[in-house]
Parts: C-alpha cells; sequence; structure tokens
C-alpha cells in the first residue's frame, strides 16, 4: 500500500510537471508595442517643467521603468533612429548627421538586420506607421519589413500661415492653434491605424511601431492643446542661463544657433523663446494625448497582459539654453531622451542606471526570446537593471561626427572635440551643465577614466547637413541653409 501511494504521487508529480512544461510552450510570445515620439525632453518625464500637461505620461510613468539616466547615440533624429533600429553606433556606421542616407550609403547598414527585419523573420506580424526611420531605404527593404499598407508617414504638417512662423529662418517653426479638423495631423491618422491594427485579432504575436511626429516643429496642434495653457504665464525653464558659452570652446559653439537669428535684442529674443516654448506645450500635449489613446486601446485589448510597451524619444532639446533651440549638441540637454518600460507586472521603478536607446533592441531580443540577428549589437540589454534594480551600469556614449565625443557615467559628462578641446561637468553639483571644471587639476583621474570610453577609430562620414555648417556660427557667420556635402533635401529634422 505505501508503495502503491508512493506511486501516485511519482505519477501526478510528473502529471503536474508535464502540464506546467506544456502550459509555458503553449503561451504565446510577447507582443511589442513601441512608440516613438519626436523632439521631446524630460519635461513630462522629470518634472522638469511644472507647466506642462502631460496626464498620460505621468499615468505611464506609474506603471513602468523610467530609465532617468538614457541617451541617444546622436544628439538628431536620422543617425539615431538609424542606430538603434540596427544595433550599430554612428561611429561604426558613418550615420552622424541628418540628410546623411545611412540605409543606402552606410555598407553595415545595407547588411544588418533591422529590429523589423528580426521580428518579421521570428514569426511575428508587423506593423508600422509614422515617421519611422526618417530615411529612405533600398527599393523593397522597408515594405518588407512591415506588413501593414500603406506604411503611411505624413510629413510634419499641417503648417500655420507665415505670419505664425517665429524663430531662426522661420521654417518648421509656426506657431498655431490648429482650428480644422484633428485628421489634418499625420500623428492622428497613425494612431486611429494604430488602434484600429490592435483591436484586431492576430493569430501570430505582433510588433507594433508607431512613430508620432510631435512635439517636433511646427508647433501647431488641435486648439483644445493650447487652451491648456496661458501663453502670459510661459516661463524660461529652470536649466536656462544667460550667458552660458563663456566657458565652451569654439567648437562647442559652432554646434548651437547664434541667438542674433532669434531678434535684434535680448528682450526680442526672449520674446520669441517664449512663444516657442508656447508652441512646445502644446505639441507636448498633443503628443501625450496620442500615446494616450493607444495606450488605452491596448489596456482595453485582450494583449495588454502579454505585450511589452517601449516609449521613447529619439533625442533630447534645448528650450533655448547654452543659446540653443531644438538639439544636435553634446549636452545633456540633446543627450537625455525619456525611455520608459512597461511590462505586464505593472511595476513602476525610476532606474538611475545609465543606458542608451541602443540597449532596446537587445532588450526586445532577450524579453521576447528571438533568434537574434548575425551583426555585432553595440547595445545591451536592460533587463539585468529591470531584474536588478540595483545592478551597476557603465558609460554612456554619444558622438556628434567624428571625434565629436560625449561620455557620461551618471555623475561626470565629459566631451571632447576634435581639437582636444573639452568639457567636464559634474551633474551632482551642477545638474544643469553651467561650469566647465575640466581644468581643475583634480579631476584628471576621471578625465582619464571617462576618456577610455571614447572609439580609437572612427568611421568615415556619410555626410549631411550639420558637417558643412561646423566653424560657421563660431566665425559669426550665417550657417548655409539646406547645408550638405551632398546637397541633401532639408526635411526639417
Amino acid at each position: 500500500m505505501k508503495f502503491l501511494s508512493q506511486f501516485v504521487i511519482l505519477v501526478i508529480t510528473i502529471m503536474c510537471l508535464w502540464s506546467c512544461k506544456k502550459e509555458e510552450v503553449a503561451k504565446p510570445r510577447p507582443n511589442v508595442l513601441f512608440i516613438s515620439v519626436d523632439d521631446m525632453n524630460g519635461w513630462g518625464v522629470k518634472d522638469l517643467y511644472p507647466q506642462v500637461q502631460m496626464p498620460n505620461f505621468e499615468k505611464l510613468r506609474s506603471e513602468s521603468y523610467n530609465f532617468t539616466k538614457a541617451i541617444c547615440p546622436s544628439p538628431v533624429c536620422v543617425p539615431s533612429r538609424a542606430a538603434f533600429f540596427s544595433g550599430v553606433a554612428p561611429h561604426r556606421s558613418g550615420a552622424y548627421y541628418n540628410g546623411c542616407d545611412p540605409w543606402r550609403r552606410s555598407e553595415i547598414l545595407k547588411t544588418v538586420e533591422t529590429m523589423p527585419e528580426c521580428f518579421k523573420r521570428n514569426g511575428y506580424t508587423t506593423f508600422g506607421r509614422g515617421k519611422i526611420f526618417h530615411a529612405q531605404m533600398e527599393d523593397g527593404r522597408e515594405e518588407a519589413m512591415f506588413d501593414n499598407r500603406p506604411i503611411y508617414k505624413g510629413g510634419f504638417g499641417p503648417f500655420g500661415e507665415e505670419e505664425t512662423w517665429v524663430g531662426g529662418n522661420g521654417k518648421f517653426q509656426s506657431v498655431t492653434a490648429w482650428e480644422g479638423p484633428d485628421s489634418d495631423f499625420p500623428d492622428v491618422k497613425n494612431t486611429d491605424a494604430a488602434i484600429e491594427f490592435i483591436q484586431q485579432e492576430h493569430e501570430n504575436p505582433f510588433f507594433c511601431y508607431v512613430g508620432l511626429w510631435r512635439p517636433h516643429t511646427p508647433y501647431t496642434a488641435p486648439k483644445q492643446f493650447f487652451d491648456l495653457y496661458d501663453e502670459t504665464k510661459v516661463t524660461y525653464p529652470e536649466s536656462y542661463l544667460e550667458n552660458d558659452l563663456e566657458d565652451v570652446p569654439v567648437e562647442g559653439r559652432d554646434l548651437v544657433d547664434s541667438l542674433r537669428f532669434f531678434g535684434a535684442n535680448l528682450e526680442e529674443r526672449h520674446k520669441i523663446f517664449k512663444k516657442m516654448i508656447y508652441g512646445y506645450l502644446a505639441t507636448s500635449s498633443f503628443a501625450d494625448w496620442a500615446v494616450g489613446r493607444v495606450m488605452d486601446a491596448l489596456d482595453n485589448s485582450p494583449y495588454a497582459e502579454n505585450t511589452i510597451v517601449v516609449v521613447a524619444s529619439d533625442n533630447g532639446y534645448h528650450m533655448g539654453e547654452k543659446e540653443r533651440w531644438q538639439k544636435g549638441t553634446l549636452w545633456e540637454l540633446s543627450a537625455y531622451t525619456p525611455l520608459l518600460i512597461r511590462l505586464p507586472n505593472g511595476e513602476s521603478v525610476e532606474l538611475p542606471q545609465t543606458v542608451s536607446l541602443m540597449d532596446i533592441y537587445p532588450t526586445l531580443i532577450e524579453y521576447c526570446n528571438l533568434d537574434a540577428p548575425k551583426q555585432q549589437l553595440d547595445g545591451q540589454s536592460l533587463l539585468k537593471f529591470i531584474n536588478d534594480h540595483h545592478a551597476k551600469s557603465g558609460n554612456s556614449f554619444m558622438s556628434y561626427g567624428e571625434n565629436y565625443s560625449s561620455v557620461y557615467d551618471g555623475r561626470y559628462r565629459y566631451i571632447r572635440y576634435p581639437s582636444g578641446e573639452d568639457e567636464l561637468y559634474d551633474h551632482e553639483n551642477d545638474p544643469y551643465e553651467w561650469t566647465n571644471i575640466v581644468k581643475n587639476p583634480e579631476n584628471k583621474m576621471i578625465i582619464e577614466a571617462l576618456s577610455k570610453e571614447i572609439p580609437t577609430s572612427w568611421a568615415p562620414s556619410l555626410g549631411g547637413r550639420t558637417e558643412a555648417n561646423k566653424g560657421r556660427v563660431g566665425m559669426g557667420l550665417k550657417p548655409i541653409e539646406n547645408a550638405s556635402e551632398k546637397n541633401y533635401k532639408n526635411e526639417g529634422s
């Protein structure tokens, strides 16, 4: 009888294990919802600007892992997207600038397996709409990546009338409360399409990428989002400091917009900057609304409990700090990008490790248990930080041209230019990078340690708009409009 009882227990145990194993095998691979916003800074993710209203990001933060020290691989759209979609860092591909035509000119990027290609090879249904690569692919490649048709982009519009343009050369700086239908905006059309896709029945797991165009210029948005703000109460961000270029090397100054292009005097410049901040607040709330619509659709679908959500911007954004509007510098304001990852467990944690957008690709490979691509991925999976909130991270690296380097270890940011001139900032005591402490002899060991992260070899540049402008602002010359080695068309990136 005792033997029989033991035998019965053994059989039951084996059956339970077999049943659990069967359930594990039967469990489908997780779905992926990847939403990118364009040119979003940390105002609504790190509570840096109290006036901004972004309730959907606030909700998302309350149920996500928030990487508070994430940076982009390059501080402008095209090379940043080329890097995080391919896993290949700019210093290996030569894709440093907007207009560089990376996917057709870089031999490495021609042959790599991109993120959507990897998911499709692994049996996923792939969906893409909106601002994706923001660069042309070789004929048929993008269509082969995504199963949906059309792969609608939409562009930056709609644009306001000429009298609403402010700042710079006027292009893409329209500040307008749009009173036409919401469907005039590509972001509305693309979120509508994403919602429809999520609501469909899917036999296979899906990879859904939605690329929003906002809060990028032009600062046009449906009127309801301008109505959230009182233009007369708009203030400069706390990070703004006048005359903040005095301790910056000339090659650093070359990367910024001279304020004289924003007005004849300081009073006029301040008025224009505040006008653009007003527009940026409205477009940020518009982007927040669009993200919320897609998240609501997911949460009300059968897929909510088996979907990983990634929400990120492609680069950071200056709001007049260091005499710069927009991005394209090596400082924190261009480097930092929001990065939120929501898992079905709904855990909310602020993670202070230094990470990069290039870590998204390997993270999704590990989380979804994909057969990885053959190429070397320059990022690392973030699951080790998600699983161990106190795990140590390394340094993050960003570049903006050959030998234009920015290294960040979580406290110190070290910047080096081709001439060898450099900058060092201590974020613990100087979070807005107002004081360059590179000449302090006590910081020699810090500089030596961070310098080890700078590549020893750099791929030749593929060209692009910024390259032809370097050196002009420092010499008091006006930037060349639509500048490029190959005269690529200005796409407003």
